[in-house]
């Protein structure tokens, strides 16, 4: 089955013999009319009712996200800790226990992708954008002071280095795995929509399913909404520095307009084309050039410096990374918190946390999407372990070359990414002798294209959201494209850096009612695993037969069953709640 295929369109077969179908067929539940019309009506209405408040009273929108943001930092920091502590736990479960061995798509699904093509759009999607600016940005921001990490006679330079491992490797691709695999085996095992719905309510008492599954919809959808479009403003911003630091350009509203154009008509096209003839390619070219990138910079740049940082580094990371995944920051909770700028948790841990969860409706629904054929084992390992080592190569590099050169600049580079976050790289690159700037030009253009394939991804499990269980046309997909970058459009004309500052942290506190569905889901996940019997197992090979005995019918609650050809008793779906 093709990726961008319906799960559960028919085909014709010859004649005796019975249909072939697209596999996995639909086992899921067909939404009522009334749940449909909120599911795709009420997320547009609340998206521009808080852009609207946001616009007309910036001030006031920014104190109470503030406060909002205070309240869950210094109440619940120890939730985001665990959380991040058990996506990890979960994730090495799944790894080493016999449920490891269980083939996403039934037994016989092969992988759909190479192994190349697959790690490019997982990571692409996941958070390549996210290191182009804060492997430099993180480690010069951190370098005078952090917790947990010893200081040693360079400083705490090192421990800006560690502490940027922490939070954009392991542990942060962990939480992007166990919500993928939720939604993976929801869907290629057990036949459900690719949907938070469908991957959560059959855990819940009947009653309450149906109303659930609208929150849980409406909740990834809106949360998916924000947070690709004010991705979108500040690519516009990120996309137009880079272009500033090589042309001497100046940034304004109509670059960031034209920017906004460009990369909306490139990702339109994309998501025209499909994922295996447009993200697929436009993401192994990010992996080519992320390579092209760091090789460059380790060969041209402080070499001795770097291989030794890297050693350093990460022997730092084994020791510490237990302390680190529990640090809490306790003495902050012995009086009320005035401000989440008075945690340090607040600014970094739980601000990336956040936004890990904000991100993962659509991030781990795609690399769902791609992952059909590979068994939980090698999904796992694939999601977590192989991002994670890239990661570090990557931050290993360009974070002791930052701090190499903000040396030998008399402190250049944090100068630069004190005033401007996204210009630290850019200052970098500048340095390194020879090629520069020819580096310059790679970095802005890997802006672009990292932009594009997570604004491509979100779009394909957007589509899902909205469509399920019907299929979504090409043509939806560039008219979601197009919405998206026209909120991205009316924050930035309308509102300006402030209001995307003002939504993107609304969206991130959004992040903390959404992370008990995902708690929710996992529990699901981890029910449904440990109840996988024989007769589930022959279950899912019925879902993934392409020539099945059995045809799916639905009784009156809406729920799918197989019955044979032949007549035979129903069998009810797994994972659909019982009668």
């Amino acid at each position: 089955m093709s990726v961008d295929e319906s799960p559960h369109t028919k085909s014709p077969g010859n004649k005796g013999e019975p249909s072939l179908v697209e596999v996995p067929r639909f086992m899921g539940r067909d939404i009522p009319p009334l749940d449909r019309l909120v599911i795709k009506v009420l997320p547009p209405v609340l998206i521009a009712t808080v852009i609207l408040l946001v616009i007309l009273n910036p001030v006031g929108a920014a104190k109470v996200i503030s406060n909002m943001r205070t309240f869950v930092t210094g109440k619940f920091t120890w939730l985001f800790i665990m959380y991040s502590i058990i996506a990890v736990a979960v994730c090495v479960w799944l790894a080493v226990s016999r449920v490891g061995k269980v083939r996403l798509g039934g037994p016989k699904s092969k992988p759909e992708h190479s192994k190349f093509a697959w790690y490019s759009m997982l990571f692409a999607c996941g958070q390549g954008i996210g290191l182009i600016f804060w492997s430099v940005a993180e480690p010069i921001m951190l370098r005078e002071e952090n917790p947990v990490i010893p200081v040693g006679d360079a400083g705490a330079s090192e421990g800006g280095i560690v502490w940027s491992y922490f939070h954009w490797g392991l542990t942060a691709w962990a939480m992007y795995c166990v919500v993928a695999v939720c939604l993976a085996y929801s869907h290629h095992n057990l036949g459900k929509t690719l949907t938070f719905r469908e991957a959560t309510v059959d855990i819940l008492p009947r009653w309450a399913q149906r109303g659930a599954g609208v929150v849980v919809e409406l909740l990834a959808i809106i949360a998916t909404v924000l947070g690709l479009a004010t991705s979108f403003g500040f690519a516009a911003m990120q996309f137009s520095s880079g272009v500033t630091s090589f042309t001497g350009l100046a940034s304004s509203p109509l670059t960031w307009l034209i920017v906004i154009l460009a990369l909306g008509t490139l990702t339109a096209v994309s998501a025209f084309f499909g994922i295996n003839k447009g993200m697929r390619r436009i993401s192994e070219t990010n992996s080519i050039l992320s390579i092209v990138l760091v090789v460059a910079v380790f060969v041209f740049g402080p070499t001795l410096f770097i291989i030794s940082s890297l050693s350093q580094t990460f022997g730092s990371f084994i020791t510490n990374f237990i302390p680190m995944s529990f640090w809490t920051d306790s003495s902050i909770t012995a009086e009320p918190l005035e401000s989440w700028q008075d945690s340090w948790n607040g600014w970094w841990t739980v601000f990336i946390w956040c936004w890990v969860i904000a991100f993962s409706p659509f991030v781990a629904g795609f690399i769902a999407r791609i992952s059909r054929g590979r068994t939980i084992r090698e999904f796992v390992i694939g999601v977590t372990v192989i991002p994670s080592l890239i990661v570090m190569i990557w931050i290993g590099v360009i974070g002791s070359s930052a701090i190499y050169y903000d040396d030998k600049t008399d402190r250049g580079v944090s100068a630069a990414v004190a005033e401007e976050t996204s210009s630290g790289l850019f200052v970098m690159l500048e340095s390194i002798p020879i090629i520069g700037g020819l580096l310059l030009v790679v970095a802005t253009i890997l802006v672009a294209t990292y932009y594009v394939t997570s604004l491509d991804s979100g779009t394909y499990a957007l589509a899902e959201f909205v469509s399920a269980p019907k299929k979504s046309g090409p043509g939806f997909r560039v008219v979601l494209v197009a919405s998206i970058a026209a909120v991205a459009v009316v924050l930035l004309t309308l509102g300006g850096t402030a209001v995307i500052d003002t939504v993107q942290t609304g969206t991130i506190i959004g992040a903390f009612p959404f992370s008990f569905v995902i708690l929710l889901m996992i529990a699901n996940l981890i029910r449904r695993l440990i109840k996988r019997d024989k007769g589930i197992r022959r279950l899912e090979k019925e879902v993934n037969d392409p020539s099945p005995t059995k045809r799916v019918e639905y009784l009156p609650s809406g729920e799918a069953v197989l019955v044979s050809h032949e007549h035979a008793p129903a069998e009810q779906a797994p994972g659909s709640g019982g009668k």
